[in-house]
């Protein structure tokens, strides 16, 4: 859209909110030529400079030409919900910029070069994904969450900085520093609870309105339910949800969401999912990757399933286990830091058998590869340090340093930290110095495996089925107000999410969620064992195709034949990843 001064917006996103945001323009004199949310953006950028970002309340990429500065500006969302790619080319004649929502677009205008960057492969090869600024492509950079940056005619960046950061914790109050994780806190402090409900319900009544078929993704967890339940009152006509269900039992979680359908009177659907099913769109789901990362295709079949049925806009509960301690790694990190607190204050011989211990219980596993889960990491986990992003990293690895050195063939011209890329890495190091242990891993659980995984992969996949997905728990707003609530109210018994249910579902009867946590997952471990077994070991034993990304091929046919003959301590996830990761770079053509 051009704005009668001459400035020129591409933006892909959506404000929620704009109408209020419209009407503070008009009571200024700006007169309106549509009813978009992009003339809104365009028209605030006119009155407000790039100071216009912090009144976005919403998901957004934005690439604004300013005709009167001759710069053009790109910047991101607060939390990294949409992303924005960019690279600067040199070419004869000058200097090219090119930017865009995805890899793949910048790929396919031919002048971006097919070449694997080793520090996006290298960051791959520890998370399973790879880790902004860098990407799986050479010289392609991914702008970070809530940042903006100007660039020149001549292609030079300047003055990039960030507009918004992940707001510190409320201090914990005297006395419960030392609080253990799972302990129940009893507590009649409501300070910043009700505000956080009342942001919360304001955010999903901004994210139900559209003019398109809207439904909520409702898995019977506590995330999705909240958001349905907030949805349920926040629309004037029956909700739709959907919910994803297979045959195997153990990953089946369908029945529980028809019982929270029910008890809010939704419209409800439940699809199922087949092996074959599997076999037959996983060509689609592994075309929609955007790059390479072994979880994406999750969400492709599911919104593919929703958009199916009519849908355009759905809601999901993303962001739930990460702001409200749902996931593991809020006890196993705090643990494992106790744990080498500890061992650090024991004798040097102490440690020394400790690690000598760990060497023979992992050597004693046997076979051609040790193992690669958690129990196999030790020896990293006692070399982290006790740092908490060290130890987070050390969490999430896919495989052991020891064996990283072996898979790849690539030294990195420039460094990885503890799997990141350099520069990522201290500022995740800054981020979480000073804050209280919980907050500081949803800290890491927000900027790294939410923002680097699954809100990109979320975003790709769905778009490709022509599906928008909102999150109404990421709204910054709802952010901020979780940031003051003391500490133990919000995070307090870990893994419950007791805040969230008191938010979204009071009223609902508490049987329908008191049950063991399960996330959602296909069950990939036995569909590779059942039938894409041949397709994973022709893949998985290329060593030419290996050697081509940057990979050791006898390295990579180790972990396949480990994991097809059933050896200890190489999960599914562990061939996965390598497979995606070969098979994507085939596909579209990169070589290192």
């Amino acid at each position: 859209m051009v704005h009668p001064r001459g400035h020129v917006l591409s933006y892909n996103g959506e404000i929620y909110g704009f109408a209020e945001l419209r009407r503070t323009l008009e009571r200024e004199g700006v007169v309106f030529r549509s009813t978009s949310d992009t003339e809104v953006v365009l028209e605030a950028y006119a009155r407000w400079g790039e100071g216009m970002l912090e009144r976005l309340r919403g998901m957004f990429a934005i690439a604004l030409w300013d005709a009167e500065r001759r710069q053009l500006l790109l910047a991101r969302d607060r939390l990294g919900i949409k992303p924005l790619y960019h690279s600067t080319l040199e070419r004869p004649g000058g200097t090219t910029l090119v930017f865009a929502s995805e890899v793949r677009a910048l790929l396919a205008g031919g002048l971006v070069e097919r070449r694997i960057c080793p520090v996006g492969l290298q960051t791959f090869l520890w998370n399973g994904a790879v880790q902004g600024p860098r990407t799986i492509v050479r010289g392609v950079r991914l702008l970070a969450e809530g940042t903006r940056v100007w660039i020149d005619r001549d292609g030079t960046t300047h003055g990039e900085r960030r507009y918004w950061t992940l707001p510190g914790a409320r201090p914990v109050r005297a006395g419960r520093a030392s609080q253990a994780p799972g302990e129940a806190v009893a507590t009649d402090d409501p300070e910043g609870v009700r505000e956080a409900g009342r942001v919360l319900a304001e955010s999903v009544a901004q994210h139900v309105v559209s003019d398109v078929p809207l439904g909520v993704f409702l898995s019977g967890g506590i995330d999705s339910s909240a958001i349905a339940a907030l949805a349920s009152r926040a629309c004037t006509t029956p909700l739709r949800t959907f919910s994803v269900g297979f045959d195997e039992a153990p990953f089946d979680e369908s029945p529980h969401a028809r019982a929270v359908a029910r008890a809010l009177g939704t419209d409800h659907t439940d699809v199922r999912l087949t092996p074959t099913g599997f076999r037959d769109g996983l060509d689609d789901a592994l075309d929609a990757l955007d790059q390479p990362t072994f979880d994406g295709i999750n969400t492709w079949f599911v919104s593919r399933a929703v958009r199916r049925e009519g849908i355009t806009v759905a809601l999901a509960g993303t962001g739930g286990d990460e702001l409200f301690g749902g996931y593991r790694s809020f006890v196993d990190i705090v643990r494992a830091r106790r744990a080498l607190e500890v061992a650090g204050k024991a004798p040097k011989a102490a440690r020394d058998l400790l690690a000598s211990a760990i060497g023979q219980v992992q050597a004693g596993a046997g076979g051609e590869l040790r193992p690669q889960a958690r129990w196999g990491k030790l020896d990293d986990l006692l070399a982290s340090g006790g740092g908490l992003l060290e130890v987070y990293q050390t969490h999430y690895a896919l495989f052991t340093r020891a064996f990283l050195s072996e898979l790849s063939r690539v030294v990195p011209e420039e460094g990885t930290d503890w799997g990141l890329p350099s520069e990522r890495a201290a500022s995740l190091r800054h981020l979480v110095a000073e804050e209280p242990e919980l907050h500081g891993v949803s800290m890491l659980e927000l900027g790294g495996f939410l923002g680097n995984r699954l809100l990109r992969d979320t975003d790709v996949a769905s778009m490709a089925v022509s599906l928008e997905v909102r999150v109404p728990l990421l709204d910054h707003v709802f952010v901020e107000s979780l940031a003051k609530v003391p500490i133990e109210r919000r995070f307090l018994p870990v893994q419950r999410k007791q805040l969230l249910r008191d938010l979204a579902l009071d009223g609902l009867p508490r049987t329908l969620f008191d049950r063991p946590k399960r996330g959602f997952e296909l069950p990939l471990a036995r569909w590779i064992r059942d039938g894409l077994q041949p397709r994973l070991e022709r893949t998985l034993t290329n060593v030419v195709l290996a050697h081509r990304i940057g990979l050791d091929g006898e390295a990579v046919t180790r972990v396949w034949r480990a994991h097809r003959d059933g050896a200890p301590g190489i999960p599914w996830t562990r061939v996965w990843a390598l497979f995606v990761l070969m098979h994507w770079s085939e596909t579209h053509g990169l070589t290192l």
